[in-house]
C-alpha cells in the first residue's frame, strides 16, 4: 500500500498499443525524479525536514517537487512561467507551496534567463534555501531505476519476444527521463537504443535557428544548455512542430484512447515511425502527463489534425537542413550539443 498519493501518481502504466509499440504512460511524469531526489538530500543529510527546496518551473517540476515536499515534510518555493495555469496554481497553494510567477514574456530564452536570475536573488536573501536544479543535478535520474526495472520485467531481456532489442523513444526535455531509462536499460543489455524528441527552436540539439509558428512545445526542448543532457546517449533524434504533434496526440486518442500531453503525441509520431523502419525491435515511448492541459490548445482542434499516415519526416545529416513539420537525424550518440558532421 502506498503511503502518500505521489508514490501513486509517479507509478507508471505499461499499455501495449501492438505487438511491437508499448506506451509508458505517467499521470505526471516529474514526481519520479522530484520524490527520488528529496528522498536522496534527506538520507545524505544535505536538508532536512522543514528546509525550503527551490526551483524554477514551467509548470510539471513544480508539481512533482511540491507533491515531494509535501510527502516530506518539507517546504517548497517555486520560481513559475506563464504557462503554469489557474488549476496547478490552486494545487500549489493548498499543498503549501509558495509561486512567484514571472511577468508574461515572448521570447522563452528570455524568460528562461529570468527565472534562472530570480532564483539567483532569492538564494542570496535566504541562503539557507536548496535549489534543486532540475535541469543540471544528476540525482533527478535517482527515481528511474525503478521505473527500468519494470520495463525489463515488461518488456523482458529480448524486447518483448522473438528477440530485436529494444527501442526506447521521448521528449529529451531537462534530459533526466530518456537518459536515466537509457543508462539503466543499457546495464545488461546493449540491444536498447535511445530516440530523442524535441521541438524546433530548442538549442539541446542545435536547431535554436528554426522557430516554429505555433509554440515549442512545453517540456522537451529548451533554450539554455541543460547541464543534465547526456548527449552521447542518442541514437536518434526527431524535430516535431506543434502541428504534428498535435495530430500525433489526437491519432493516440482516438485509435488507442491514450488522452496524453502534447509531448507526448510527438513522441507517438516518433516511435510510429521508428516501429515502421525496424519491424523487428519493440518501441516503447514515454507519455509525460495527461491531456487536461492541452484541452483547448490541442483537443478541441482535432478537426485540424492531418492524418499521421500522410506525416514523414524528413531525413537530415546536418542542423542546416532541419525543416518543418518534421525532421529526423541518425546522432549516432555523438559527443557533445552537435553531431561532428553537422
Amino acid at each position: 500500500m502506498d503511503q502518500h498519493i505521489a508514490e501513486a501518481i509517479g507509478r507508471p502504466d505499461l499499455i501495449r498499443l501492438d505487438d511491437r509499440l508499448v506506451c509508458l504512460r505517467f499521470e505526471t511524469m516529474k514526481v519520479v525524479s522530484a520524490l527520488a531526489a528529496v528522498r536522496y538530500l534527506l538520507d545524505t543529510g544535505v536538508v532536512r525536514p522543514g528546509d525550503t527546496l527551490l526551483d524554477s518551473s514551467s509548470g510539471i517540476y513544480a508539481y512533482a517537487l511540491a507533491l515531494a515536499c509535501h510527502r516530506h515534510g518539507m517546504r517548497c518555493h517555486i520560481v513559475g512561467s506563464t504557462t503554469v495555469d489557474r488549476t496547478l496554481c490552486a494545487q500549489l497553494a493548498v499543498l503549501g507551496a509558495t509561486l512567484e510567477r514571472m511577468e508574461p514574456c515572448d521570447d522563452l530564452k528570455l524568460d528562461q534567463k529570468r527565472r534562472v536570475g530570480r532564483i539567483h536573488e532569492i538564494l542570496a536573501e535566504h541562503p539557507e534555501y536548496h535549489w534543486m536544479r532540475q535541469y543540471h543535478d544528476d540525482i533527478h535520474y535517482l527515481g528511474y531505476r525503478e521505473v527500468a526495472e519494470r520495463i525489463r520485467r515488461a518488456v523482458g531481456g529480448n524486447g518483448g519476444g522473438g528477440g530485436g532489442g529494444l527501442t526506447l523513444v521521448g521528449g529529451v526535455g531537462s534530459g533526466a527521463s530518456t537518459g536515466a531509462l537509457a543508462r539503466y536499460l543499457r546495464e545488461d543489455r546493449a540491444d536498447v537504443e535511445l530516440v530523442g524528441v524535441q521541438p524546433f527552436g530548442s538549442v539541446t540539439f542545435g536547431a535554436g535557428h528554426v522557430a516554429d509558428p505555433e509554440i515549442i512545445i512545453a517540456g522537451i526542448g529548451s533554450s539554455i544548455p541543460f547541464g543534465n543532457v547526456s548527449h552521447a546517449s542518442y541514437d536518434t533524434l526527431h524535430w516535431i512542430s506543434f502541428d504534428a504533434a498535435l495530430s500525433g496526440s489526437v491519432d493516440l486518442l482516438r485509435r488507442h484512447a491514450v488522452f496524453a500531453g502534447l509531448s507526448t503525441g510527438a513522441g507517438y509520431l516518433a516511435a510510429r515511425w521508428e516501429r515502421a523502419r525496424a519491424p523487428e525491435r519493440t518501441v516503447l515511448f514515454i507519455a509525460a502527463d495527461t491531456g487536461h492541459r492541452y484541452v483547448d490548445s490541442v483537443y478541441a482542434r482535432h478537426h485540424e489534425a492531418a492524418p499521421v499516415d500522410s506525416l514523414v519526416p524528413r531525413q537530415v545529416t546536418a542542423r542546416a537542413e532541419l525543416a518543418l513539420p518534421w525532421s529526423r537525424m541518425d546522432w549516432n550518440r555523438a559527443l557533445g550539443e552537435v553531431p561532428p558532421y553537422a
